[in-house]
This record gives C-alpha cells, structure tokens and sequence, in this order.
C-alpha cells in the first residue's frame, strides 16, 4: 500500500467511468473529496445538468483555494482531462508549499463502456468517446506536468509525512530487523481523570505496565509547574525524584530517571546525594539526566536565580566533572568552574560502577561536545534526517577529543499515538485534538499512526544513529496506552 503525506493535494484524471469516484470513496473520507458532480447537484438541478458545470467548477476551485490556504489534505475529483485546470491546481499546491500527487486511472475503453452501460443515467456515447479519445494525450502529459508522483489507482493511506516510507534506497528498509534498539517511557503529565485521588494507582498501574510491556527506561520530566508546550501552567505536575523513588518500589526491571534534570533546580552535590539513593533504593536502576533549564519563567516563579546561558554552560559542564566525583569513593574535594564541593563522600555508593549520563539537547557547538567529552546518551529531537545529522555531529566531537564514537548513544524523545488501525487512530485523534486543530496536523504533531506506522519509523530512526527512541505518549491517562505500544516494541526483540 502506497503512503501519501498529509497533507497533500490529489488530483484525478481519467475518462468517465474509469472508477475515479469509487477509488476516492474507498480511500478518502467524505469531507476531503471536492467532487465537480456533487457541485453540479449542488448549483444546478442534478450531478448530470451539464449547464451547470462553468458555475460548479467555479465553486470547486474556490472551495479547493479554501482548503489549500488551511493546509487540509484536498482530494480533487473531476475528469481532469482539461490541462489548464490540472496546471492551476498543480500551482495552487505549490503556492501553499503542499505537495501535489496525479491519479492516473488508465482503464481500458471497453471496461469504461461496460461500466457506463451498468449507470442509472449514463454518460452519452458521444461524450464518452470524446472522453477516451482526449484521455491518451492526457495519460502520456501527466509525467511531465511537475506533480510529485503520478500514480496508479492502488490502495493508498494518507498519512503525517514521517509515517511516509523513504524512498532513497540507501535507507533501512522498513522490514528490516533492528536489534538492540531500546525504548524508553517519558512521563510528562499527571493530571489524570479522577484527579489527585487516583494519581497514585495511575504511577503504579502505568510502571507495572511499562515493565511488562517491555520498555528499558521510564523517565520523568523534571518540572515543577506544566511546561506550555504540552498544558497549563495549573495543571497537575509531580516533583520528579519523588515521583522516581515511588517508581522505584513500583517496578522491578526497567531503569527509571529524569529526562532530563534541570541543573539549576538543585545544589548539584545534593542531587549526587539524591540519584545515588535512588540508585541503591531500585536496585542499580537509576539514570541521571541533565540539561540546561530553559523554563525562565518557572525560575521566576519559585524564586530561583536564571542565571544568563554562558553561566548555565559553566554549570552543567562541572555537574557532569562532579557527579561521577560524587559517585566515586572517598570524599575528595572538587574545584571546577562555578561549583566548589569540598567534600564530596556520598555513601551509601550507587549499585552502578557507573550511573548513565544522559546529556539533553542538540546544540551542535556546545551541547553535543559536552555529550562527548562526558556523557553515555546525547537525547536529541527531531526527524529521521535531523537525527542522523546529530549522530555525525556527536561522532566527530568524539574523534575530536580521542573518545570512541561507540561510547555514546543517541536517544530521540518525541510524543506518539498508538492506534490498532487507520479508523482506530482517527478515532483517537478525533477525541484528542483541540476543537480548533486540524485533524492532520494534529495528527502529524503527535505522531499519531498504527503500530506498523511507528515500527517502520522507529528502525529508520534506528538507522540514522539512534540507539533508545523514548516516547510521551499522547493519550496516558492509564495503563491501556502503555499495553498498545507493547506491540511496537515486541517487533525489535
């Protein structure tokens, strides 16, 4: 089945009765099919009242301007036969920067008379003929028009564009074995239906889940307040290595850590303090993220100095030096940068020879060198192609400064809808998405396909360099959620 992105512009071209209604009703709901017969019935006295067609095309092209400047995926059903019209559409979806794909339907003329004989009110003869005589110039001009795919009426999905397969060859191909890739559960929300009284069933239903579904890691975010990427600023947050340690007793395999850990929130040989506890409480679990807080006006609100980001970088660079200090024996002093920890004994020790650095961001100059020079995990954003460029990036800081490349990974985070089948995504994110979003582009926002949809993307992700893929999912207000992405990850092991 052939993957168009969404959203796109198809136009369909072909004599009468060569099935180009019927293919779009097959693959295309209702509303995105702008159909010049319904405009006829629409404007005049019925689909066949021909003296109707200079007023329905008129409409046709101003509902299809309409749909193109909101970016809504437009499915253009008319014969097509009229090259003018064709090359208007055709620079329509290139003024909204949309691409545009051409259906050929090259039905053989006597399955076209054959199904025109089948019709109620068929298509004169004459009209038909005249149709099947024009449609060979068309049928052979159509590659040579500019459309981003000329393509046959196959079964089609349409689909956010990183679902779509890539077509260099040179790529992972999508049923290509991936091994070892890990996953990682990122816990970003905790207003849940039932409110605060139900918070904690919710963490432990939601770890136990994760656990048995098989993913490496849980994360939480470390926040203190809903960041306004994913809420309000007043809805439900938890304190992140409270909500740790009381992961810590409610799972028994995954590792569990914040992604990532804002270094100017805690005293940073406090927070050594904090992550080798939580190392020993879950049995050697722990992962220590850091980043380089961003959230000004969190820091505003609960009153800590944002100091300006050159200082932040001082920071996070000596966090990196002191926590392994801090994890180590004995109680050396440490002198860096900003920090000064004259003592730095932390027992109990961690159960880890070494608790894993995941190193936050994807600033090329400062960001990923840090990774290199100190980290195991640069976690990065972004699409397959970012992805691959970060790796490289990450690879290079590591020759650089004499560090095997292999030392450390890259993790992706993105957020991810989970559907058992196209209808099943359409329904959830129909019950997602804000009443003023399109559907699409909601869609394409959260990642919102079925679970072949994300197995394919998670190995081409796999093949641009990432090592762990973690994933917020979009509707985690329980456990079932969880239990749906199990079917993804059971196709890397």
């Amino acid at each position: 089945m052939l993957h168009l992105p969404a959203p796109c512009v198809v136009v369909l071209a072909g004599p009468g009765a060569s099935g180009k209604s019927t293919w779009a009703a097959a693959h295309f709901p209702d509303e995105v099919i702008v159909s010049s017969d319904r405009l006829r019935a629409l404007v005049g006295s019925g689909e066949d009242d021909i003296a109707a067609s200079t007023d329905a095309f008129a409409l046709l092209d101003q509902i299809v301007l309409a749909r193109l400047t909101r970016g809504l995926t437009t499915v253009i059903d008319t014969l097509g036969l009229d090259g003018d019209r064709r090359r208007a559409w055709l620079e329509m979806a290139r003024r909204h920067d949309l691409p545009c794909i051409a259906v050929a339907f090259d039905t053989p003329a006597d399955e076209c008379r054959a199904r025109n004989r089948r019709r109620d009110k068929r298509i004169p003869a004459d009209t038909l003929a005249a149709h099947l005589r024009s449609w060979v110039a068309v049928r052979d001009a159509l590659a040579d028009e500019g459309y981003d795919r000329v393509l046959a009426p196959e079964p089609v999905r349409v689909v956010p564009q990183q679902f779509v397969p890539a077509s260099d060859p040179t790529e992972r191909a999508a049923d290509e074995p991936t091994a070892g890739l890990r996953f990682g559960l990122h816990l970003s929300s905790f207003t849940f239906a039932g409110g605060r009284e139900v918070t904690a069933q919710r963490i432990r239903e939601i770890g136990a889940a994760a656990d048995d579904a098989g993913f490496d890691t849980i994360y939480v975010m470390d926040h203190f307040r809903q960041i306004p990427q994913l809420g309000r600023s007043w809805e439900d947050m938890l304190e992140s290595y409270t909500t740790l340690g009381y992961l810590a007793a409610c799972t028994a395999r995954a590792r569990i850590g914040a992604l990532v850990t804002g270094v100017t929130y805690r005293n940073v040989a406090h927070l050594g303090k904090i992550v080798a506890t939580l190392d020993v409480l879950s049995g050697g679990r722990a992962v220590c993220g850091l980043g380089l807080a961003w959230f000004a006006e969190e820091h505003r609100a609960y009153g800590w100095d944002f100091p300006s980001v050159p200082r932040r970088y001082e920071l996070l660079e000596d966090a990196l030096r002191l926590l392994p200090v801090m994890w180590g024996p004995g109680n050396k002093s440490f002198h860096g940068q900003v920090l000064d920890v004259p003592d730095t004994t932390c027992y109990p020790r961690p159960i880890q020879d070494r608790i894993p650095l995941v190193l936050g961001g994807g600033g090329e100059r400062r960001t990923l060198r840090l990774a290199a020079q100190y980290a195991d995990t640069a976690n990065v954003f972004g699409d397959v192609a970012t992805v691959r460029h970060k790796a490289d990036v990450l690879a290079q800081h590591c020759r650089d400064l004499d560090r095997d490349p292999a030392d450390v990974r890259v993790s992706h985070l993105s957020t991810v809808l989970v559907g058992t089948d196209d209808a099943d995504v359409r329904t959830r994110v129909e019950r997602l998405r804000p009443r003023h979003q399109d559907a699409a582009r909601y869609a394409a926002a959260i990642n919102a396909g079925t679970v072949d949809d994300h197995v394919r993307r998670f190995r081409e992700l796999a093949g641009a360099g990432a090592a762990e893929v973690v994933v917020r999912l979009a509707d985690l207000d329980d456990a079932e959620p969880v239990a749906r992405m199990a079917s993804v990850i059971a196709a890397f092991r």
